[in-house]
């Protein structure tokens, strides 16, 4: 009996792929960079599972292109805005994503932005590269103290909430806003729970780990960087269209806020004429908040075991739409 027929959007860790080779006949994308549209619709017909990522479109178009076969979507992300998850539950196509395991990876990452920004790392080794450091100075790349400062977390889910027990090594002051209250755990990290605006008001550092819906879509723009602090360093590991980028331009160039480090943006990848790349006051990297080699196997493996499972008619073990089973 032949396989099922599998195709995968990009090379992930060859710990995922042997686990899909195992459960499917697998064609795996080898170009750096996702496959166009057109050929991915060209791709997907007769499938009967597809392995993605968020660089891919997955919506109703795609999924009738697929055809009435296709049994499972896997995700190799957390987040799944790419995905037209209703389009799926309507046709009965379990996703599954890879939650829990990017946790304190993507934790340890916000954290080093933040460290980052405040300390000038990157400024100062541009400045050293280009043979400009000539002697100590006593007031060259000055920045702000990390400890005892106040952190704002917007978004406090898994990775909010890692932030925070980062924040306690440093003394920091944690303020929180989120759609929903987390009393017990608030308790538990010391921190406190306030309106967005408060938040922004009083915070030194900002960190975004919220989802991208349209309430949060350009969640920061003009009016609420207007709010911060002059002084402000605001982090985003969360998406990119969680900051309205020409705001935030207009506030790092005036110097309505100081600092921003971000792993991802609007559009993603950046366009080299992002007036943004303009500026010396902004980090940029490119979306690697998750990059451990620990925690990308992680990822490989979960999202193979939910298209293993979703290729044989069972239970995804990480399930976006569980109500297709119902």
């Amino acid at each position: 009996m032949p396989k099922p027929k599998v195709f995968v959007t990009r090379l992930i860790p060859e710990k995922g792929l042997e686990l899909a080779r195992q459960a499917a006949d697998i064609e795996v994308w080898q170009d750096p960079l996702p496959p166009p549209r057109e050929v991915l619709l060209e791709k997907v017909k007769g499938l009967d599972g597809l392995l993605c990522l968020l660089t891919d479109k997955i919506d109703a178009t795609l999924m009738d292109a697929a055809g009435r076969q296709l049994k499972v979507i896997s995700q190799m992300a957390v987040g799944y805005d790419n995905v037209d998850v209703a389009a799926a539950t309507q046709r009965g196509i379990p996703i599954g994503n890879t939650p829990g395991v990017l946790t304190d990876t993507t934790a340890d990452f916000a954290w080093t932005l933040l460290m980052s920004a405040a300390r000038r790392v990157v400024e100062g080794d541009k400045f050293t590269r280009a043979g400009k450091w000539k002697t100590w100075g006593p007031i060259d790349f000055l920045g702000p103290d990390v400890s005892g400062a106040t952190l704002g977390i917007v978004g406090f889910g898994r990775i909010g909430q890692g932030m925070a027990k980062r924040a306690a090594g440093f003394d920091m002051r944690v303020l929180y806003y989120d759609v929903q209250r987390y009393p017990i755990v608030e308790k538990s990290l010391n921190a406190e729970y306030v309106d967005l605006e408060t938040l922004l008001r009083e915070s030194d550092f900002v960190t975004l780990h919220t989802v991208l819906s349209p309430e949060t879509h350009h969640l920061l723009n003009n009016s609420r960087f207007n709010l911060m602090k002059r002084s402000a360093i605001i982090i985003n590991t969360a998406r990119g269209p969680v900051i309205d980028p020409q705001a935030l331009y207009r506030a790092l160039s005036s110097g309505a806020i100081a600092y921003a480090a971000l792993d991802v943006t609007e559009p993603e990848p950046i366009r080299m004429d992002d007036p943004l790349l303009t500026l010396d006051n902004i980090i940029i990297a490119p979306h690697i908040a998750s990059a451990s080699f620990q925690t990308r196997n992680k990822m490989a493996t979960m999202a193979a075991a939910n298209l293993s499972a979703g290729l044989t008619g069972e239970r995804l073990p990480t399930c976006v739409n569980p109500e297709v089973y119902r």
